[in-house]
């Protein structure tokens, strides 16, 4: 019974009906209900989930507890209606009502299993949800070949889905595992990575991992608190090895993360505020990456608003994963060789702190479970007494580096080989400075350093105008 109470309050809390849930309080119309049967099965099976529920006693639009008059063990025309549903699926389907208590108020859940070898038929005819809406699946020609394959093959995987690029290289790969001190050989990494389909293909992992990834990855900043507002600028961090999109993304993070001075009960220091917690836009920015249905290929959506930063993930929570377990940092991977190989090379970790850690700071309604996607809020902490104005959220590169800095990476774009001491003397700026400058090109994705320190050199990864003659 409390299994099924958790249940029910599991299901009441997604923000709309699933099409593979349906929430009535007195319906019932038989036939149909065998048809809604058909629908949420084959449905399951299109959204690799185990199951799909019918629930009476719950309002559709609210999810408020109701209560129903609904009776499982009614009859329909001198037939028990579980003899007329179980008389009429096909295959056999093994259905179950359940009935439980709230506070006076009667909820029965109707709990469907998923399709399994060939879609699940009501009277000859097999459905389908589309939406919130039951339709019959030969209407839809494109989902029914879809459905047949998941029943075939199982769910699609960025494992057991082929990209549809298969010219793919890795040396931005090797790069970033040899720079973890790790290192890949050429004659296994494809194996021991998971990058190949059973068919000896490249499957959606290696697409994403490789030097072009052919997926935009896009960073939008608007002037206001929605998307009507004025658009100041789209970063673009895509078509290259999803690891190094996600590095680039998380020092956008440290750019965008102004400090504000506070005045506030000063005595002799001035207290600096940022913006927004910087551990809580990291970790959700790399939940994002790691849990993104990358099998549809599209891509995660950060946006920056006013006030709030706002990161999407692509897909629905995991079958396996409640939102109980999911709030309480038991993580089910929905990409599961890429949730290895991200903590293989130490960017996420097995703790599960990453959840808990966002919404001990801003709460579970940080979080939006749409039906294709989940949104993380993070919102701005906007300093009254600050001298810090929204406006100064950087928009361009030229934005990114003070003047010193500036000097710096134009002398290195001249000269790749200049030492620290020649550019202290050319910038007229002392040790300090140009360490500090250097520093943060560094940082932030300007600069890397090839070699040793006597024999090596810069290379310059993303340019300004250069300074001087």
């Amino acid at each position: 019974m409390t299994d099924i109470k958790n249940l029910v309050q599991e299901l009441r809390a997604y923000e709309n009906e699933m099409e593979w849930l349906e929430f009535k309080e007195n319906w019932f119309e038989p036939s149909q209900l065998g048809e809604y049967v058909s629908a949420i099965s084959n449905s399951a099976a299109m959204e690799g989930r185990a199951c799909g529920y019918f629930v009476w006693g719950v309002h559709d639009k609210t999810h408020e507890i109701t209560g129903t008059s609904f009776n499982p063990d009614r009859d329909v025309k001198n037939e028990p209606l579980k003899h007329f549903l179980a008389r009429q699926l096909s295959p056999d389907l093994n259905f179950s009502f359940s009935e439980v208590d709230f506070d006076g108020k009667k909820v029965v859940v109707l709990a469907v299993p998923a399709a399994k070898n060939v879609p699940t038929s009501f009277a000859n005819e097999r459905y389908i949800r589309i939406g919130s809406s039951k339709e019959s699946l030969r209407k839809y020609p494109e989902k029914e070949a879809f459905l047949f394959d998941v029943l075939r093959h199982g769910f699609p995987t960025t494992e057991n889905t082929p990209s549809d690029y298969q010219d793919l290289s890795f040396e931005k790969l090797f790069i970033y595992y040899g720079a973890k001190g790790l290192s890949l050989k050429k004659s296994t990494f494809k194996k021991n990575l998971g990058l190949l389909t059973a068919d000896g293909r490249y499957n959606v992992l290696a697409q994403i991992l490789s030097d072009n990834s052919h997926i935009p990855i896009r960073v939008a900043i608007f002037s206001g608190t929605t998307k009507s507002s004025k658009l100041f600028s789209v970063r673009e961090f895509g078509f290259q090895c999803l690891l190094y999109s996600l590095d680039e993304i998380l020092r956008y993070g440290d750019v965008l993360n102004i400090l504000q001075t506070d005045e506030s009960n000063r005595i002799v220091e001035r207290k600096e505020v940022p913006l927004f917690e910087n551990d809580a836009f990291r970790e959700a920015v790399i939940n994002a990456f790691v849990h993104n249905k990358w099998v549809s290929e599209n891509e995660p959506m950060i946006t920056v608003y006013s006030d709030r930063i706002e990161i999407l993930s692509r897909g629905a929570l995991p079958p396996e994963q409640t939102l109980e377990g999911f709030f309480a940092g038991e993580s089910v991977p929905v990409n599961k060789r890429l949730s290895e190989i991200f903590l293989q090379l130490h960017i996420s970790e097995r703790t599960g702190r990453g959840v808990p850690k966002i919404t001990e700071k801003y709460g579970r309604n940080a979080y939006e479970f749409r039906e294709n996607s989940i949104v993380v809020r993070i919102p701005f902490n906007w300093l009254k007494n600050s001298e810090v104005e929204k406006s100064d959220i950087p928009t361009k590169p030229e934005q990114f580096l003070n003047e010193t800095q500036k000097k710096v990476l134009s002398e290195i774009q001249k000269n790749p080989k200049v030492t620290k001491e020649g550019l202290s003397k050319l910038v007229k700026r002392g040790k300090t400075a140009v360490d500090t400058a250097i520093s943060i090109l560094k940082k932030l994705g300007f600069i890397e350093r090839r070699g040793s320190r006597k024999s090596g050199f810069w290379q310059v990864v993303k340019q300004l105008p250069v300074y001087g003659n």
